[in-house]
């Protein structure tokens, strides 16, 4: 059932159904019919887009991992479907080539600082006997070219080392995000080329988006409605079992669709009891403002006529209260709401 409203200049209203009345010739009466009749009051009532546009759900963050080096999946540290929070551990790669080669650059760093020790000490006595005019100065820059060699070395052991501990620490793959885990795309034993291998996708839900697209011509209303406070926005689906979620307009896009002469919005919604669904389609309904204090009566009262709409009021007859009349009063309507 729905509810019409009233401009606020009409008067308060009580719409009943007519019906036509019979004549009892043998007692000369007129035999009533029971009709329905209903009661008008003010109320608060929302405005919002009718019909509501239908949305599609999506997360506010998709991240695909991957592993940043080659080697078998030792350990899987979580259970596809649950919640991991960010920097959790979620696989481990067999570490013990990565440490090989950690423990090689090491040995290097260690036999090639003692050869830098031994240029500088060299180099160093060069030089005295060079003052001394013992040896030539060719000999002296062979030297110096030594050492420069030797210092070169050593950095880039240094840097091998740093490598070294950063393949060993990608053996552990973390989550990049907080979120809920999709389905292993590898399992433990597994083989996993770097950086070509999808091990898992994880998509933050929580919070999460609803897009939708409304007619252009109410993007001036809902530019200036966001310029004075934030929109609340609700979503229904089928077989829902929860109360419709809450949640706020966020993104309006910064162009409207040629093609469909549309604008995509965004709202973001807390999705505490994981009622949204990253994919799920459903109809959003957005509140752009208020109405305050109208009139409203159902929607089956209203009739339309030569002038226009209108209702039927029962005035009551102050000198028999079961005798009331009903009198015929033109209305001008404004939204139509659900019951």
């Amino acid at each position: 059932m729905k509810k019409s409203i009233l401009a606020p200049a009409t008067f308060a209203l009580a719409a009943v159904i007519l019906a036509s009345g019979c004549s009892d010739k043998k007692n000369n009466t007129i035999a009533g019919v029971p009709v329905l009749v209903a009661k008008s009051f003010e109320t608060n009532v929302p405005v919002q887009i009718d019909p509501p546009p239908v949305g599609h759900v999506m997360p506010v963050s998709t991240v695909t991992v991957h592993s940043q080096i080659g080697g078998i999946i030792s350990e899987v540290h979580f259970k596809e479907g649950n919640e991991v929070k960010s920097n959790a551990l979620l696989f481990t790669i067999d570490p013990r080539p990565s440490q090989a080669a950690l423990d090689q650059a090491r040995a290097n760093l260690e036999r090639d600082s003692g050869q830098l020790e031994y240029q500088k000490a060299n180099f160093a006595r060069d030089q005295k006997l060079f003052a001394a005019k013992i040896i030539s100065e060719d000999q002296v820059d062979t030297d110096k070219a030594s050492l420069d060699a030797a210092t070169g070395t050593v950095s880039a052991d240094r840097a091998a080392i740093t490598n070294a501990l950063l393949n060993l620490e990608f053996c552990r793959i973390r989550a990049p995000i907080d979120g809920k885990t999709g389905g292993l795309q590898s399992y433990a034993g597994n083989v996993v080329k770097a950086p070509d291998d999808v091990l898992l996708t994880i998509n933050q839900i929580h919070p999460i988006y609803a897009t939708f697209a409304v007619p252009e011509q109410f993007l001036p209303v809902i530019q200036n409605q966001m310029r004075q406070k934030m929109l609340k926005a609700s979503v229904t689906f089928e077989n829902m079992t929860v109360p419709p979620p809450q949640g706020e307009l966020t993104f309006v896009d910064n162009a409207v669709d040629e093609t469909t002469g549309t604008i995509l919005l965004k709202a973001t919604f807390t999705n505490g009891d994981d009622a949204l669904w990253p994919g799920q389609f459903v109809q959003v309904t957005l509140t752009l403002s208020e109405l305050t204090n109208a009139v409203v009566v159902p929607s089956q009262a209203l009739q339309v006529g030569q002038s226009g709409q209108f209702v039927y009021v029962v005035q009551s007859d102050p000198t028999n209260q079961a005798n009331q009349i009903v009198e015929m009063r033109p209305v001008e309507t404004g939204i139509t709401i659900p019951k």
